[in-house]
This record gives C-alpha cells, structure tokens and sequence, in this order.
C-alpha cells in the first residue's frame, strides 16, 4: 500500500511541476514527464534490493551509475544556471522550468561534450535503479524511460535549433547526445 500511496504523491508532483508541458504534447517536457514516472515506479519496484547484497558487482555498477547521474545532474544545472543567462520568462517558451529558460547556448563544461546532460542524469538514474534487481518488470520500466528520454532529447534539439539557430546546429555536430564520445 506505500509504495502505491508514494507513487501517487511522486505522480502530483512531477504532474505539477509539468503541467504546461502535459498540454502541449510535441514538448520535450511532455516526454521528460513519463520518463519521471519510468523512473519513479522503478525506483519503488527494487526499492527494497537498494542495500542488499552490498558488495555485489551489481551493486557496485549500480552505485556507480547513480553517482555519476547526480554528477551530471550538479554540473547540468550549474552550467545553465551559471552560463546559460536564464530568465524568468522567454517568448514561446512557458512550458520550460526556470533554469531551462536560457538566453545564452552553453556550449563549455559538460555541455560541451554532451547535449543533454540532465537526460543522461536520467538514463544513469533509471539504469542505476534497474541494477538494483534486474527483472523484466524492472526491464520494461527502463527501456520505457530510456525511450522517453530518446524522444524528449530529439524534441528538445528541435527546440534548441529554433531558439538558438545555426548555432545549435553547430554545437550538435561538435557532441555526442547522452555519453561523451560514444552517444
């Protein structure tokens, strides 16, 4: 009953932080929001394998995913917060959270090597989780939000060459998608 009760506040939540984007389904943060709950629902599925077995070489891949999902999670939002000049609000662009609302292209730190390091936070995340008891059912759950993830970086690089132009264009041809030099 508490995991279902966890997963229906968690789903408020992250339904309310992507209000906007839920109406307005051609949205990178229409796809993010699924990919939250992909996560979300595997996080409570192996919620009791998180400590178990803790020397296994699961668990230590595992552990090692979800520290470098919180590393990139860290120096995503500096770099936007810090480079990306964000506003409170840009024209056309009301479904974007407040640090996604930039002015300027980062192309320095993590962002220039990868496009989308707060989706690769997610991937890690997801497939950090996964780890922590690999399943089917925990399978289905990150390949859906890998998926989600997939569509929310090709949208948001729609996105991106529309505000940002042919600037864009040429960063993306200068760096990999989620994993520097192989993605």
């Amino acid at each position: 009953m508490l995991p279902w009760a966890v997963f229906a506040v968690g789903t408020a939540v992250l339904a309310y932080v992507s209000r906007a984007s839920l109406l307005a389904p051609r949205s990178h943060g229409f796809y993010r929001f699924f990919s939250w709950e992909f996560i979300l629902a595997l996080v409570l599925l192996n919620a009791g394998a998180w400590f178990r077995e803790p020397f296994s070489w699961r668990q230590a891949a595992s552990w090692f995913l979800l520290i470098v999902s919180g590393l990139y999670l860290f120096l995503g939002v500096r770099s936007l917060v810090t480079k990306g000049r964000p506003v409170k609000s840009r024209e056309g662009d009301s479904r974007l959270i407040a640090f996604e609302k930039t002015t300027a292209l980062v192309t320095t730190g993590i962002y220039g090597r990868i496009r989308h390091p707060l989706f690769s936070s997610l991937l890690f995340l997801a497939w950090g989780a996964f780890l922590k008891d690999p399943g089917w059912p925990a399978a289905l759950l990150a390949a859906g939000a890998t998926l989600s993830l997939y569509a929310a970086a090709r949208v948001e690089e729609v996105e991106c060459v529309r505000f940002f132009g042919p600037s864009y264009q040429m960063y993306m041809k200068d760096t990999k998608r989620f994993v520097p030099f192989l993605f």
